[in-house]
């Protein structure tokens, strides 16, 4: 079982800003799933509706040993944060060009938190440069 669950495509696709942490209202089907592996971010965003924020499209399979009050892979999650760091959010989001993006799904004493990072989406030549980076760096590692 991986204690932790990486958006490794958020760093990709975004220049993170600010992290915040964040629990997540579950199901007892989802906790079960999550512990037996395999959730995907990969259409994963957060939001603020009201005075809420939410989980969107991540995706939790359904627990297989679960009778029929299973739930829904993809549904909308609550996430339970101090009304300050809410503030924050809304803030920085009104912010032309800023989403909230998840980037870790972890298990911090007992309960699950997701670590949600305000990002502003990469331009094409902003990827180019930093595979281009990752690159040059793999280079000067393999040449030692």
């Amino acid at each position: 079982m991986p204690a932790v669950y990486t958006n490794r495509r958020a760093h990709f696709e975004y220049e993170l800003l600010e992290r915040y942490e964040a629990g997540v209202s579950l199901t007892g089907s989802e906790v079960k799933s999550i512990r037996a592996g395999g959730v995907d971010f990969r259409d994963a965003f957060a939001r603020l509706v009201g005075s809420n924020l939410e989980l969107e499209g991540l995706y939790i399979p359904e627990y297989t040993q679960a009778t029929y009050n299973n739930h829904t892979p993809r549904r909308t999650r609550r996430l339970l944060m101090h009304r300050q760091e809410l503030e924050k959010i809304r803030r920085a989001l009104t912010q032309k060009g800023l989403t909230l993006v998840p980037t870790q799904l972890y298990l911090k004493g007992g309960r699950f938190k997701i670590e949600l990072a305000i990002g502003r989406g990469k331009k094409l030549y902003d990827k180019r440069r930093a595979e281009s980076d990752k690159q040059a760096r793999r280079e000067i590692r393999e040449a030692r």
